[in-house]
């Protein structure tokens, strides 16, 4: 087991701490193949009846991936960045069809792949310091991890207006929009852990009995324009649409929009649109996992990485460098087939 992930059963509940304070907690290759054999293992452990994912200290729950690692594979032969995102998706899958209640405390900065952690959860606990984010856009990417199937399924637009513009929002947003399932302030959650951990079978009173009543949240009174400004799943309509609104509020969407990848939005709208369709969670990781394949062999994601962490000039070259450039053409060519042998499969032992 690597330290970068406490594994540990306390009573009759299987602990997974996320511990990379100084990355904020994101995944490396090593986490998701730790989390993935401890979940394994507990399937079949009776003396196990819950799941609990955190994180050790600092100001994050996790804040991505190892994108770092990722870029040096893409800039190269791309094979250890399929290696993590084939195995990082199967961890994805095994949250979503796990049978044994799992809950994730969603406490600070959740992005990228601490949103593939927490929404597959059953049980997703959002405090006053949570920041919700899938920021994928801003490097090349693409809201993965899942994003396909939970993002359309948010009420309304939101989930289209959080995977274009890499919006933010806090822990009552997630509670208001179903990202989250309960809200519980930060300073509580200790309290609650022991209660689950003395008497796990109750994991689901003991969660609704520290709910806390939320009496507003920002993303409410933005829903109406979410809603009519992102309509549509054409780029194109909606700047159009942000353009002739005019207001202050629809211009701050402008500039959000102006320093993403035109290609890698275009995907995510498309993504979204296939992914709302799917008949199961499995179908929509293996269109993922061919967008991943096909996204990393083009220059955005690389430049995005360069310009946004590495350099941190935060002034990407896109290419194609405009919305109109990214044809119909290419968008298709990113969601093609892989040839049968790579295909994305579920982990073989969930016998799908």
């Amino acid at each position: 087991m690597t330290d970068e992930v406490l594994v540990a059963r306390d009573g009759g509940v299987g602990r997974i701490r996320l511990n990379r304070p100084k990355a904020i907690h994101a995944l490396t290759h090593g986490m998701v193949k730790a989390i993935t054999d401890a979940l394994l293992e507990w399937r079949s452990d009776d003396v196990i009846v819950a799941v609990m994912i955190d994180h050790a200290e600092g100001r994050g729950f996790c804040a991505g991936g190892d994108i770092r690692m990722l870029a040096e594979s893409a800039a190269g032969d791309c094979v250890d960045a399929e290696r993590f995102y084939f195995d990082e998706y199967r961890m994805n899958h095994l949250l979503f069809v796990y049978e044994k209640p799992i809950v994730a405390f969603i406490d600070g900065i959740t992005m990228g792949g601490g949103v593939g952690l927490s929404l597959p959860s059953r049980y997703r606990v959002a405090t006053e310091r949570t920041v919700f984010a899938m920021p994928e856009t801003g490097i090349g990417l693409f809201p993965d991890v899942g994003g396909g199937w939970f993002l359309p399924r948010l009420p309304g637009r939101s989930g289209i207006w959080l995977a274009s513009t890499g919006g933010r929002i806090d822990g009552a947003d997630c509670v208001t929009l179903g990202i989250a399932t309960h809200f519980i302030a930060s300073d509580r959650l200790d309290d609650v852990k022991a209660r689950i951990i003395a008497d796990p079978a109750r994991l689901e009173a003991i969660l609704d009995a520290a709910n806390e009543t939320l009496s507003a949240s920002a993303i409410s009174e933005l829903r109406a324009d979410i809603d009519r400004l992102f309509a549509s799943d054409r780029y194109e309509d909606i700047l159009a649409a942000l353009r002739a609104d005019g207001g202050e509020w629809a211009e701050k969407q402008l500039g959000q929009l102006a320093a993403k990848s035109p290609q890698t939005i275009k995907v995510a709208l498309r993504q979204l649109a296939e992914g709302a369709a799917k008949s199961s969670f499995a179908d929509n990781m293996r269109m993922e996992y061919r967008i991943a394949c096909h996204v990393i062999r083009r220059p955005d994601f690389v430049e995005g990485v360069r310009a946004v962490i590495v350099d941190k000039d935060n002034a990407p070259r896109w290419n194609p460098a405009t919305p109109e450039g990214v044809t119909k053409e290419l968008v298709e060519s990113l969601f093609a087939p892989l040839p049968a042998s790579k295909e994305w499969t579920p982990l073989p032992e969930l016998g799908a």
